[in-house]
């Protein structure tokens, strides 16, 4: 893989049929290939299958650790306080990890990272079965995983280029975002049966031996076979090379502002659909578990349908996003419950669009030397986004009631959509054309020199 500016590794996209300028990095040839073609790379099918053990037991950690503060202490806020400690990593360290990744061999340091994170899990799972735990050490566990995290994040999620290449990474990326979300389904309701039949402790033992799995995959791939890119050498002002770097291309900065929007405000689904489920609907707990549910099905979808595109297109993350916030605002209106849950579907859908095109037109957009700290630093803002503004969209919530939190939130999303896609065709030179094309209406952008040539004509 050339290790030179990611924009020079792409050709430009047709100008009829292209987003702003600055989508031109993030695009490949529109080439429809089989929605799993990547799977056909030994050593990124070594890695997925890896992954779709390890996902698993990672839903089965979260839940059985949450229940398991609430447990001891019977404290809703100790529960908050176990999520913040594994996040505030991530907040505190997360672009130093990226530095870290562009520095060191991606598959060494994944095994690195899954075992300490494996090994956290057993050393609690032991401490919960003996009946030693106590919620301190819970805390520990948290924090040593969010550390870990730290560098396992942006080491993985740059590390599928490697594994697949240029022409599969957006095939690739999407099919990762399907595996975590079939673990949302299965994980959580596994992790149910373990809890109430043998208790806690064996959730965090299955999640520890899980990682058995991808540090085996991680062992068995062929080096020689790796898209390995030149590391970044050692040297001083690499953190702020790296956000200088981000600042400076407008294919990448903006997406990544736009995700910080619509992570911040409009993905805290855990405030909205319990205050659904309990204030406006009041059909409790079953309510909260189908609401996730079926936003999981809508999630595996869109990241299935990702995976069948042969493109990253900026102009599809910004109508998915916009399409995303005007769903929420139509939920937030509806008046039944069935209603309500039937939307979850295109909400997951639309919602793994923009997660699944962000991530994917971010690396392809990105020089190889400095992808780890570009993943970092999206990595930060996405995960960061939701623990910064969970109290701010709670307030809202308890102040003007449930439907007004949520239509807040997609209001939000949406114009911040919408004002980052005339910001990135201003800078692209493009301009909206609306008109008809086979009897339908037809908007999209094209350039300022094409529209004004055909004005006179008009």
């Amino acid at each position: 893989m050339s290790s030179g500016p990611g924009a020079a590794s792409a050709p430009a996209p047709d100008p009829h049929d292209s987003p702003p300028a600055s989508d031109a990095p993030a695009a490949r040839p529109a080439r429809r290939s089989s929605m799993f073609s990547s799977l056909k790379v030994r050593n990124y099918r070594l890695f997925f299958m890896g992954q779709v053990v390890s996902n698993t037991g990672t839903w089965m950690q979260r839940i059985a650790q949450d229940w398991l503060v609430l447990s001891l202490t019977g404290s809703s806020a100790a529960v908050g306080i176990t999520t913040a400690l594994q996040f505030l990593p991530m907040l505190l360290f997360g672009l130093y990890g990226g530095v870290l990744v562009d520095r060191l061999r991606k598959r060494p340091t994944l095994l690195v990272t899954q075992s300490s994170m494996a090994l956290t899990a057993i050393a609690l799972s032991v401490l919960t079965l003996t009946g030693h735990v106590q919620v301190w050490h819970v805390y520990v566990a948290a924090f040593a995983v969010g550390l870990a995290t730290v560098v396992d994040n942006p080491a993985r999620q740059s590390s599928v280029s490697e594994l697949v290449g240029p022409g599969q990474l957006q095939n690739a990326v999407s099919l990762n975002s399907a595996n975590f979300q079939s673990a949302r389904l299965v994980g959580p309701a596994v992790a149910g049966i373990l809890i109430t039949g043998v208790g806690t402790g064996y959730a965090f033992l299955f999640n520890g031996l899980s990682f058995i799995a991808p540090l085996t995959g991680l062992l068995l791939m062929r080096a020689r076979e790796l898209h390995v890119v030149e590391r970044a050498p050692r040297g001083k002002g690499q953190l702020r090379e790296g956000v200088r770097y981000v600042t400076g291309r407008p294919e990448l900065i903006w997406p990544i502002v736009l995700v910080g929007f619509v992570g911040t405000f409009a993905f805290n689904f855990p405030v909205y659909l319990s205050a659904f489920a309990d204030d406006v609907f009041h059909a409790g707990a079953g309510a909260y578990s189908m609401f996730n549910t079926l936003m999981a099905v809508g999630s595996v979808a869109g990241a299935l349908l990702a995976a069948r595109r042969g493109t990253a297109r900026l102009r599809l993350l910004i109508v998915a996003a916009v399409a995303f916030g005007a769903l929420e605002i139509v939920a937030a209106t509806t008046p039944t419950l069935w209603m309500f849950a039937l939307l979850m579907v295109p909400l997951g859908l639309f919602g793994m669009t923009v997660n699944v095109t962000t991530n994917t037109s971010l690396q392809m957009s990105t020089d190889p030397a400095m992808r780890g700290r570009v993943m970092a630093l999206y990595m930060m803002i996405f995960l960061g986004g939701s623990p910064v503004g969970a109290p701010i969209v709670g307030w809202v919530t308890d102040t003007y009631g449930a439907r007004v939190g949520l239509a807040a939130g997609g209001a939000v999303a949406a114009l911040a959509a919408a004002v980052i896609g005339l910001i990135l065709a201003r800078v692209g030179n493009l301009r909206l054309s609306v008109g008809w094309h086979g009897g339908h209406p037809r908007v999209r952008f094209v350039p300022r020199e094409q529209q004004e040539a055909l004005a006179p004509a008009a």
